[in-house]
Order: structure tokens, then sequence, then C-alpha cells
């Protein structure tokens, strides 16, 4: 091997990586690859969503060693691991608290795509492959909340797989054949282990064809503009590693604040008891990351062209995540960063509350009158829970199908900056001091 292919300084690395060159394209990550000199913080939350897929892998490893995926065992197995098992307790919180910070984290990651434009040209298979991602996350999710055996994991279990009854002829039988029955049995905990224990690591997979597919292209950023030459990037060590390690503390802090003080503020009471087949929960409902998704499905309830409201409302939920795969072709306008479209930046913010809203909605009794939760405050709309669900549902469609494309064929944007330095104006020096930007060119005061 020539010696100037060779990246390292240090001889052992040198000769470790001669023999066996895999730290290559993580040198060429750190210190070569370009990227855009002004990502802010938004930017944290793709290395964040990284560091918590390690941590629930990690986490459940530990507890795939202790559990019983059986009918009669799951449920006490986890009780086992809580009180019996040393520090099976610390692992659990970690790893069901982790669940719920990962979706923040990711949520965050999809909405700051959104504003900025990262789905557009020429980054569409960047966008795809992280919403393959999420699939994969919500799939993994479900199976893992289901695998307790509790009240409410039972009843979800039952719903979701349901589902599967609105297909034409064989939905039946595919619903049997993913339970190992007709209903959910120790076939169906046994199945749903495995493939929860698996999933991770093709999620791994996935997010290293992501990261490929990101350092193809590079990196958006906030000005939407691509990157004109060195004047433009820097490396990613040391400026970004120190501002990822800066994101990161913060999160750890929220973290451990959930974990040691609050580790069942979103979990459901019903669910700390077994699960009993006679017994159904009178309001079922799903980890708060599928509440959006799960007011879609529960407020469609009426028939439509003949096709039943079940299939409807499946078919809702089904769409809600199908849109975002078509967003390339349905926001086709020419500037990506939101900061430079003043009506997509309302329309964005007020899709933003819709879903949070929607959401809401998602967790209370259909026909209940709302109550808008804002911190410690309840409001009364004067509308039902159902009523509120069909129009943010309708609106949830309308953004992405009538008021995106609409945009991108009429709205004016503002001047977009040539290069990413064009906005930042260079600092001046006087005799050793620093002019600040604000005073840079004019004239000196003369006596």
């Amino acid at each position: 091997m020539a010696s100037g292919s060779n990246p390292f300084k240090s001889g052992a690395m040198r000769w470790f990586h001669d023999r066996l060159p895999i730290l290559g394209p993580v040198h060429h990550g750190l210190f070569e690859h370009p990227y855009p000199k002004n990502l802010t913080y938004w930017w944290n939350f793709g290395s964040l969503s990284g560091f918590m897929l390690v941590i629930m892998i990690l986490s459940g490893l530990f507890l795939a060693m202790n559990y019983v995926p059986t009918w009669d065992g799951a449920f006490a197995s986890v009780q086992r691991i809580m009180r019996d098992v040393p520090g099976g307790d610390l692992i659990r919180r970690v790893h069901v608290v982790g669940s719920s910070l990962f979706f923040v984290v990711v949520y965050f990651h999809i909405a700051r795509s959104l504003y900025y434009g990262s789905y557009k040209p020429p980054r569409e298979m960047v966008w795809l492959l992280g919403l393959i991602i999420y699939l994969l996350m919500s799939a993994t999710a479900f199976l893992g909340y289901v695998l307790p055996n509790g009240g409410m994991s039972f009843a979800g279990a039952e719903v979701i797989t349901g589902f599967l009854e609105v297909i034409p002829l064989v939905g039946l039988s595919i619903k049997e054949f993913i339970l190992g029955a007709s209903t959910t049995e120790s076939h169906t905990l046994g199945r749903f282990f495995v493939l929860h224990f698996l999933m991770p690591f093709v999620i791994v997979g996935v997010v290293l064809l992501h990261i490929v597919a990101l350092h193809a292209k590079g990196s958006n950023n906030p000005l939407g503009v691509d990157m004109q030459g060195p004047k433009d990037t820097i490396s990613f060590h040391p400026y970004y590693t120190w501002k990822d390690i800066f994101g990161l503390s913060l999160l750890l802090m929220v973290f451990a604040l959930l974990v040691f003080y609050m580790p069942d503020v979103l979990g459901e009471p019903i669910n700390y008891a077994e699960a009993d087949r006679l017994k159904t929960p009178e309001h079922i409902v799903p980890e708060w990351y599928f509440l959006h998704l799960y007011a879609m499905l529960k407020s469609i309830d009426f028939n439509l062209l003949g096709i039943p409201g079940k299939t409807l409302g499946v078919l809702a939920m089904l769409g809600a995540i199908a849109v975002l795969f078509i967003l390339p072709l349905l926001d086709f306008h020419p500037v990506r960063s939101g900061r430079y479209r003043p009506l997509f930046k309302i329309f964005f913010w007020i899709f933003v509350v819709s879903v949070i809203v929607l959401a809401q909605a998602g967790g209370q009794t259909p026909e209940d009158e709302f109550r808008l939760h804002i911190f410690w405050l309840k409001l009364d709309l004067g509308l039902s829970v159902k009523t509120i669900g069909r129009l943010l549902t309708a609106y949830y469609f309308v953004h992405f199908l009538v008021i995106l494309p609409l945009l991108s064929i009429f709205e004016r944007a503002l001047p977009v900056p040539n290069s990413i330095a064009e906005p930042i104006r260079p600092r001046q020096t006087v005799g050793g001091g620093v002019i600040p930007p604000a005073l840079a060119g004019q004239e000196p005061a003369t006596s």
C-alpha cells in the first residue's frame, strides 16, 4: 500500500490501517469530508438519533437475557427483571424511557428536514431512507410494547393486528400467519420477540445507507444553498463534534430526569397488570408517539363510496405516512429553506400545531368533548374529539396534497444568498483591535 494512502500519523494506527483498513471511512468523515460551515443545533438530532439507537440496542440485549416469551411467563419475567435481577429495574427504565426519547429526537429531526427542505433534490434518497428508518422504528416499538403482555399491550396487539382484516380476501389469513393463531398466544409473543430483537440490527444497516447517501450529496444547511468550495465548508471534527457533545449532554440530563424521577410519566397504569382475555380496557390508547395516527383511525368511522369506516380509517393512517414518501414531488419550489419562504413558514407552523393537537385528540375518548392541553391549562373548544380528529386529519392531507403544490407554483421567495459564506460579513481589524460587523465598512471618525 502506498504511504500516501494512509491517513494516520500514529505508527500503531498506520500499522493497523495497512492491515485492516476499516477506520479509513471514519477518519474521512471526521477530518476530510466537507460539511457546511453554518449548521445549527437543529442538525444535532441526527447524531442524537444514532446515540439513542445504540442505547436501545444495548439495554435491549440485557433485557433479552431475562425475558420469557410465553403467555404465562412474559409478564412474570418482566416483573422478575424489575425486582430480582441486579440492575434490572434501571435497565428496563432506560429501555422504556429511551424508546420515547428516541421518537422525540427523530420527530425533531423530521421537523427540521421538513422546514429546511432536506427532502428536495438531490437528497431524495436521504429522505426516503430516513422514512424507512422511521417505519422500522415504529414496527420495532409496537413489537416491544406487546412483549410485557400487560393489559394495554394485549389490547393494542389485538387492535393493530385487527387492521389486517380489512385487506380483501387474504387479510384474515395474513393476521393468523403473523400471530400464529387467531388471537395473541405464546406463539405470537415468541414471534414478536424474535422480530423485536432482530429489527434494530436491520435499522443499523439502513442507517449506514442513510449516512452513505448523505455523504454522497452532502448535507443540507439552514440557507438551503449548495456548498461552493472550501470557503463554505469545515471539517466535522472538532467543530461539530463539540457541538454534538453539548447537545448530547442536554439530552442526557433530560434522560436522567425521566429515568430516575419520572419513569412512568408516559405509561398507562393498566399495563402494569397482567393481560386478561376476558377484560378489555374501556379506552385503548397506544404509546404517545402513535397518537396522531391513532386519532385518524378512530375519528374516521363513516362509510364513503361503499368503503367501510374501518377500512377508511386504516387507509387514512397508512396514507399519512405514504404521503411523506412522495413529498419531493409535491413540494417542487426551487428554494429549499423555509427561511426564505414567508408563506411556507406560516403553513409549516400551522401544520406542526395541528399534528400536536391531533395527537391530543388521539389520547381522548372520541365521544367526549375535546379539551386542549397547554401545559397546565385545559381549554374546552366546544367540539367533540371525533370532530377535531376529522378536521385535522383532513387538514393533514390538504397541507401536503394541496397547499404545498400551490405554494410551489405561486409563492415568491425572498432573495437567497449565492453561497454559504455570503451572509457572513468578514471582520476587519484596525490596530490589532476587532471592529464589530455592525460597524465594519464605516469611515473612521476624524478629530
